[in-house]
């Protein structure tokens, strides 16, 4: 249609509406040669004739023909369009040039251009992250390759390289020496200093070079920065460089320069402003992922709530003017308050605790009704007592938006119906599959937009995006899960099993879970943690949690196509031989329901191995399936035989037994 438009009105936009066509086609092509030999190079040859009778006009332009070569692997002509005459017209965007040509010398293995190409841009900006992070890379990727600049000329395509440690240092000092100078901070320099100690520690050579005792650094750091939110968050990534055993003396020598008030037998030092309060805050945030709370005995832990919720009630009078929809400046104290609780509550089971965590978030959200975190810790500690009513409520004053019912919506679905909430249980999983539903008219509407405006680059990510939601594991699991309620609700109630099942358009023959492509969308690390790492959600937590989910899908999913076999059974009848085939050459219902069950008991199998390792998740962490209780209450045998029943109650019918 592109084409056919550019025929009868020779426009640029109608030209390349065909190209990207042709691009979408490869991206939906199954066979990745098919694409790479066939779509993307008359995709290229397209934009070539184009180049070559210098019709190249927008930025857009440029972007597809980069993005053509980017997947055809041609990475050194890519980088030859960018840095060419075409590469001048990408200007909507800042550095979207040099991002490129960084891009493609990383794709090159071309270090030194790297090297050069960061360090220009440090000089420009020396508060920008991502740049200090391909610096260092390159620079130890050029000691690792022994590197030396050539005996004449320039060192690389862009400049200076730096290809030695001392040259490494040198440069960040040079950028916290310029910084110093400056009459606005940046923490990038001092930052970058710490990074350079932990790689040139990893190589085994920090002490060569003296930059400094990290602890040292972390302090002068908090003392430049300590009363802004984002000190934390900086210092966190860092603390694995202090000794195990300097915790404590890192921790009162932050202390010692929070200007708080004198303390008295019967009040504690209080901060006189919102920035003291704020320092105060991130040393107790420190301190907690040190691990100095949690080697403390249950009445040191307990005074320590104490003095947390004090704080807190204190910080308070800074937020008298707060609108509802801000934070107050101190519910992290509270928040921290709860957090030692709830340790408590695990490490001895005193319920007593979890109530007074209770209590303090309920207190917190009436003086922070917007705090999500504050609904969030409800939420959980709600469910794993049981009581479902008011976490509905909770949920849905948390006002999930778009991309977060798939997100998130698992800390709902999970308990919903195993805590017998089956009406509650099946408007969740409405409510989610609503969002799943229109995510296909939605990105569709996307990519007409991209389109429009000549967004091409845009494209392929919103089919990403929306091939990721399709895939999704809570996806899978809410339709499932759905369909499972369904039929507990309303089969022989309000319709029959049979009916039921075809307004289902259910086919026991049929899977339609795309189990290798399934994506973990879950957003695993939603709840705040100051835990020290040793108790943090890790990636072999999230890793056992999918396989976990996907065990107990697996099961589910079978349980729904047998218990949508049944019906089929109701009139026996020998299998044609011209009958279509439908799984593994078996078309026959009982058949069908035989392989089924089969494979759930496999399922079942691997799921009890599964749960004899008894894995333990953080509080904060991924929330176990109902596949252990499943498994212990007997549940799963009774369903296995309740299935081999209606299979010999079959074989005796078909025998004519039964007359």
């Amino acid at each position: 249609a592109g084409m056919a438009l550019y025929k009868i009105v020779p426009k640029n936009p109608y030209y390349f509406w065909s190209v990207m066509s042709l691009i979408m086609q490869s991206i939906s092509a199954q066979d990745e040669n098919l694409s790479k030999t066939m779509f993307l190079p008359l995709a290229e040859r397209m934009v070539e004739k184009m180049v070559k009778e210098d019709k190249i006009e927008a930025e857009a332009e440029v972007e597809l023909y980069y993005m053509i070569l980017e997947r055809l692997g041609k990475y050194q002509e890519a980088l030859d369009v960018i840095r060419g005459k075409l590469g001048e017209k990408l200007t909507s965007e800042i550095q979207s040039r040099e991002n490129k040509c960084m891009a493609m010398y990383k794709k090159l293995s071309r270090w030194p251009e790297c090297n050069a190409l960061s360090r220009r841009l440090l000089l420009k900006n020396s508060d920008d992250w991502q740049f200090y992070l391909t610096y260092f890379d390159s620079v130890f990727r050029l000691i690792e390759e022994a590197w030396t600049p050539p005996a004449e000329g320039e060192h690389s395509l862009e400049g200076e390289v730096h290809y030695s440690a001392e040259e490494a240092v040198k440069f960040i000092e040079d950028r916290i020496t310029e910084e110093s100078k400056s009459s606005r901070h940046l923490r990038g320099p001092h930052l970058a200093k710490l990074e350079l100690i932990r790689r040139l520690r990893s190589q085994g050579c920090n002490d060569e070079y003296k930059l400094g005792d990290p602890e040292e650094l972390m302090f002068q750091y908090f003392k430049k920065f300590g009363d802004k939110p984002c000190c934390f968050t900086d210092l966190k990534v860092f603390v694995d460089l202090l000794p195990a055993t300097q915790g404590t003396k890192f921790i009162n020598q932050l202390l010692g320069v929070v200007p708080l008030s004198t303390p008295t037998e019967d009040k504690l030092a209080l901060p006189s402003d919102i920035r003291a309060l704020q320092q105060h805050l991130c040393v107790v945030q420190l301190t907690r992922l040190l691990g100095l709370y949690h080697t403390m005995d249950k009445n040191q832990k307990l005074s320590v709530v104490r003095e947390l919720m004090l704080r807190y009630q204190h910080g308070l009078e800074f937020g008298k003017s707060c609108l509802k929809t801000e934070l107050q400046f101190s519910d992290y104290y509270c928040l921290l308050a709860v957090h030692v609780l709830i340790d408590i509550w695990r490490e001895t089971g005193d319920e007593t605790a979890v109530w007074q965590a209770l209590t303090l978030l309920e207190e917190g959200l009436t003086h922070s009704p917007s705090n999500a975190q504050f609904k969030l810790l409800l939420v959980r500690i709600y469910c794993m007592l049981g009581a479902f009513e008011p976490v509905v409520d909770l949920y849905s004053s948390l006002d999930a938006k778009h991309i977060q019912h798939d997100t998130i919506g698992y800390l709902l679905t999970r308990y919903a119906e195993s805590l017998g909430q089956y009406a509650a249980a099946s408007q969740s999983c409405n409510f989610a599959l609503r969002f799943f539903h229109s995510n296909q008219k939605d990105t569709s509407e996307y990519i007409i937009q991209a389109y429009k405006y000549g967004a091409f680059e845009k494209i392929p990510e919103f089919i990403a995006f929306r091939n990721r939601l399709n895939n999704s594991l809570h996806f899978a699991q809410v339709r499932t899960e759905r369909m499972l309620l369904d039929l507990l609700l309303e089969a022989n109630i309000s319709t029959s099993l049979a009916e039921s099942i075809k307004s289902m358009n259910l086919r026991p023959e049929e899977d339609d879970i795309p189990w290798e492509d399934l994506r973990d969308n879950r957003d695993l690390n939603v709840f705040f943690s100051w835990d020290p790492k040793d108790r943090d959600v890790s990636e072999e937590h999230k890793k056992l949690s999918l396989e976990e989910e996907t065990m107990w899908l697996r099961i589910r999913s079978l349980t729904l196509r047998l218990i949508s076999g049944l019906p089929s059974l109701n009139h026996p009848v020998e299998p044609k031989n011209s009958e279509k085939t439908s799984e593994n050459g078996v078309s026959s219902p009982i058949d069908i329901l035989r392989l089924l069950l089969q494979q759930l008991e496999v399922a079942v199998e691997t799921g009890k191995r599964f749960i004899e390792k008894e894995i333990q998740y953080p509080f904060l962490g991924p929330v176990p399936t109902r596949m252990g209780g499943f498994f212990n209450s007997g549940c799963s045998q009774c369903q296995i035989s309740s299935f081999y029943l209606v299979n010999d109650i079959y074989e005796l019918d078909t025998n004519g037994l039964g007359k």
